[in-house]
């Protein structure tokens, strides 16, 4: 197994970096940038690793918080084969049984960078004491951290979310002083806050999909000579674009990779990500799915549904983006996204994509179907077609102990979606066109009344009644014959 026989440097390194969340995409990506900082001695600081969804931190500790990033891909014409240690995390904590100790490191005046990624449901206020115990919130631990910090070494701070949220760093900025004015930790405490703590809005792009399968992570232990059950897959492609003036002081790991960015203004790159791959991710999960297909890339090398993803990503998506971008920067990157789709070593499942799946299209898909509509006034065939099979993967067959099932040519699969019970409710008192009304209609699930958009109604019925009779697959089959 990995240990510490593994490590390529000797020195143990101070504490720099505090980071709430042990998800793949973290360790995919910014530990990814440290630890490579760290080797090529640049930054020379290590992470301390915060698990906020249970107490068990023992499949760190037993390999000596090692683990292993197996990088595949192509990156200039060039095929990518790497087996990386990464070894920047200095200690894993749980949020559930080491609150005081994580506390402890606001008093460490090294630690002066604080990650995140909670995922988009982690960036919201919810009410609480903060400095009773551990808070249940992200926004709340911040603040009881931050307010240790006041209280003890006052250094300067700069934190950085990863949440896949529109301006995510005055997002989680505004959740934070909602806490204090609730909590009435008051104005010096403020004052500070704004002069010595710095928000910085972040994008992150990375495709991550996590552990191996078992075959073939056997593989991949026979190559490494070591079993790793840490062990995560990665692209070669990466970027993590912070949004600040004056952090390459702090940041300083952003020295060794071109893939850190730090700028004035993000927008460009957040909004190419968000639409062009996160978008698309989205909204084809349960479309791809409900076709047979379980891989990501298993729909890239259908003719079919290549055409079909082209087609929605060129002619629908790219160019409701909210930005004015020149057609062939989107046609590039849109491009460069198809190829990181058809990655032949990535085993990316539709499924995982589906998870929070309508929270993921609230945020991601609906202001290119908004933006569309302003730029066009049309209805996107493509797009609506996508939507329409969101609505059947959304229809929900069971419900066991809280958890939602649908099923579809025989098959059940989970539908891991906070709004499942929500859609099973509506399915299971209302005719499919009904369902279709009941839900464009529904102004809390989207910020706005999507049945007002000209034609979008009827042609979602259609679509979705013609999947039901024909099967989705056909469905996309027939959209591309009349393309």
């Amino acid at each position: 197994m990995l240990n510490k026989n593994h490590l390529n440097k000797t020195s143990i390194l101070p504490e720099k970096v505090l980071q709430f969340g042990t998800g793949v995409l973290l360790r995919g990506l910014v530990d990814y940038f440290i630890d490579k900082a760290n080797k090529n001695d640049v930054f020379n600081g290590s992470v301390v690793m915060v698990k906020t969804t249970g107490p068990d931190v023992s499949e760190f500790t037993q390999q000596d918080n090692l683990y292993t990033i197996s990088v595949r891909g192509i990156e200039n014409n060039q095929l990518i084969e790497e087996d990386i240690i990464i070894e920047c995390l200095s200690r894993v904590l749980s949020s559930k049984t080491h609150w005081e100790e994580i506390l402890k490191t606001a008093e460490n005046p090294e630690i002066q960078i604080v990650v995140s990624n909670t995922t988009e449901a982690g960036l919201q206020y919810t009410e609480e004491n903060v400095l009773e115990g551990c808070p249940d919130s992200y926004p709340g631990k911040l603040v009881a951290w931050l307010h240790r910090r006041y209280l003890t070494v006052k250094t300067e701070t700069v934190v950085i979310p990863t949440e896949l949220i529109v301006d995510n760093g005055k997002v989680l900025k505004d959740i934070v002083y909602q806490h204090i004015s609730h909590n009435k930790l008051g104005e010096d405490f403020t004052k500070w806050l704004d002069k010595k703590v710095r928000f910085c809005s972040s994008l992150v792009d990375r495709i991550v999909p996590g552990k191996p399968n078992q075959e073939e992570a056997q593989k991949l232990f026979e190559k490494i000579g070591y079993t790793d059950n840490l062990i995560i897959k990665s692209e070669v492609y990466r970027l993590w674009a912070i949004e600040g003036e004056n952090l390459e002081d702090i940041l300083t790991f952003a020295e060794v990779d071109n893939g850190v960015k730090i700028a004035k203004n993000i927008e460009k790159y957040r909004e190419l990500k968000l639409r062009l791959l996160n978008a698309p991710h989205s909204l084809l999960s349960g479309m791809a799915y409900l076709s047979g297909f379980k891989l990501v890339k298993d729909a890239l090398n259908d003719e079919m549904m290549e055409k079909y993803i082209t087609i929605l990503m060129l002619t629908e998506l790219g160019p409701a983006i909210p930005l004015d971008l020149d057609l062939k920067t989107i046609h590039r990157y849109g491009r460069e996204v198809m190829d990181r789709f058809r990655n032949p070593y990535l085993e990316h499942q539709w499924i995982s994509i589906t998870l929070q799946y309508t929270l993921k299209m609230k945020a991601r898909v609906i202001p290119l179907l908004l933006n569309y509509y302003k730029a066009f006034d049309t209805v996107p065939q493509y797009f609506a077609r996508c939507f329409a099979a969101y609505l059947l993967f959304m229809k929900a067959t069971k419900e066991v102990d809280g958890k939602y099932f649908g099923e579809y040519n025989g098959v059940e699969y989970p539908i891991n979606c906070d709004s499942a019970g929500y859609f099973k409710s509506v399915w299971d008192n209302h005719n499919a066109h009904e369902v279709v009304t009941v839900v464009l209609k529904n102004k809390e699930l989207w910020g706005t009344d999507l049945s007002l958009l000209h034609d979008f109604e009827s042609n979602v019925e259609s679509h979705l009644s013609n999947m039901q009779m024909l099967g989705v697959k056909d469905v996309v089959s027939a959209l591309n014959v009349y393309a």
